[in-house]
């Protein structure tokens, strides 16, 4: 059994892509001018990192209710890439936070938050992680250890599963 604080791994690709939608929405709200959502925003990326859904209510309304409720088999992905996209949101929307509430700019954490805009919606509608993508090339590089995640170390040969 997992522990509540331990990141899941494998992750279900769906619930990923449905957490990114949550993240879609939020964003284009924070853009719309309800900036009060930047907080939230901010504590999914930060419990998610940490825990994975444990924490972020919408990764809990996610992997609870919604995903269970779909007629969809489950795609396992690799738990090390998704984290590390986390953490780049999570550094992304900290930063907005501290842009907006600390420095009062506005530009400075709209320009944050369209970041985590195109990378959510990419992950969303396309299931490309830029996160995952970047963990990638690190690992290509010996940045990120091998051991960290054998399993992605051929991140663009995976074919994707049978239907």
């Amino acid at each position: 059994m997992r522990s509540l604080f331990a990141f899941p791994n494998p992750v279900n690709e769906t619930s990923a892509r449905l957490v990114a939608a949550g993240v879609v929405v939020m964003t284009a709200l924070f853009l719309a001018g309800q900036h009060w959502v930047l907080i939230p925003l901010a504590y999914g990326f930060v419990a998610r990192v940490l825990t994975g859904p444990s924490l972020s209510p919408l990764g809990q309304l996610v992997t609870r209710e919604i995903t269970p409720r779909l007629d969809v088999p489950a795609k396992l992905v690799p738990g090390p890439p998704k984290r590390f996209a986390q953490g780049i949101g999570a550094t992304f929307t900290v930063g907005a936070v501290i842009a907006y509430f600390g420095f009062g700019s506005t530009a400075a954490a709209e320009v944050l938050v369209g970041f985590i805009l195109v990378a959510a919606t990419l992950e969303s509608v396309f299931a490309y992680c830029l996160g995952c993508k970047a963990f990638a090339l690190l690992m290509r590089a010996g940045v990120i250890p091998e051991d960290v995640c054998e399993e992605c170390n051929n991140i663009w040969g995976r074919r994707p599963a049978a239907a």
